[in-house]
């Protein structure tokens, strides 16, 4: 197995488009696993790690070498769905190494951050020595563990818009802490749009939009003057959102078991989110005239 390690970007698409066969490693948090237990052996690895243009953050753009400790020190109040899904994911030790590049490499269905993006309509920016394509992220999953890359294309960052209004990720697993998701959700609301994002994890082959979730929520909110939400209008979201996913059984979860955790997760989140939002409008109110 050949190692490669370039130290610019630059260097790091020219290896790419002579060995399109190297598997790139960053963190190593999936790739190391797959060595170790022997379910891949690639002719060659591509070390990112010294390449400095992907560890750069910026408000709506993050490198796609950045790890998730920075996303949630560094990004918190401007991403905060992205910071939630970011703190869920592994351990402090996974969570300094492992990076959303990663992730969005990987594509597995299970990915923490993958509902985030989708939800967030984040746009995925891919690089060769052929030029710069941006996908956006509803069209970057093309099934399970398979992304939209091209052999000899490296994810260079993903860009999202700072969020307008709250967000709320939320996941079900078979303990507390470092493990792969059971099934995840994300709901971002949009107010000054009067828009909805939402979305699955780990509960189809590869993430997804809950898109009429979305549009029954969006007629359903009044973002102008928001009052309490119905209890009905909790559960059609839930039902619909349990609805976008076509879950399997398997050894984390039966797929009754996942349409009925995306439901509550839904209705939760909404609540969450949704008394944010009024908190928020009950302060502008309070702010006294300059």
């Amino acid at each position: 197995m050949d190692f490669l390690r370039p130290s610019t970007l630059a260097e790091a698409l020219e290896l790419k488009a002579a060995r399109p066969e190297a598997v790139p490693i960053a963190g190593g948090t999936d790739v190391m696993v797959e060595l170790n237990f022997d379910h891949r052996r690639p002719a060659a690895l591509l070390d990112l790690t010294r390449i400095e243009e992907l560890r750069t953050v910026e408000r709506a753009r993050i490198g796609s070498g950045v790890p998730y400790a920075r996303i949630i020190g560094e990004l918190g109040d401007v991403h905060p769905g992205l910071a939630m899904a970011s703190r869920t994911v592994g351990s402090p030790q996974i969570r300094n190494r492992g990076t959303v590049g990663g992730n969005l490499g990987a594509a597995s269905p299970a990915g923490d951050t993958h509902p985030v993006l989708l939800a967030s309509d984040a746009v995925i920016e891919v690089a060769s020595t052929r030029g710069t394509r941006m996908i956006p992220a509803a069209d970057f999953y093309v099934g399970v563990k398979r992304n939209a890359l091209e052999p000899d294309e490296l994810i260079v960052a993903v860009h999202l818009a700072p969020a307008k209004g709250p967000q709320q990720f939320s996941k079900v697993g078979t303990r507390n802490a470092m493990v792969i998701a059971v099934c995840s959700f994300a709901l971002s609301l949009h107010p000054a749009e009067n828009r909805v994002g939402a979305a699955v994890g780990s509960a189809a082959p590869t993430p997804r939009r809950a898109h009429e979730a979305e549009e029954f929520l969006a007629g359903e909110l009044d973002f102008a003057s928001p009052a309490p939400l119905l209890d009905s209008v909790k559960r059609r979201f839930g039902e619909l959102v349990a609805s976008a996913a076509a879950p399997i059984d398997d050894v984390r979860g039966s797929a009754e078991y996942r349409r009925h955790a995306l439901a509550v997760m839904a209705r939760r989140t909404l609540g969450w989110a949704w008394q944010e939002l009024r908190a928020g409008n009950d302060e502008d109110r309070e702010q006294p005239c300059a």
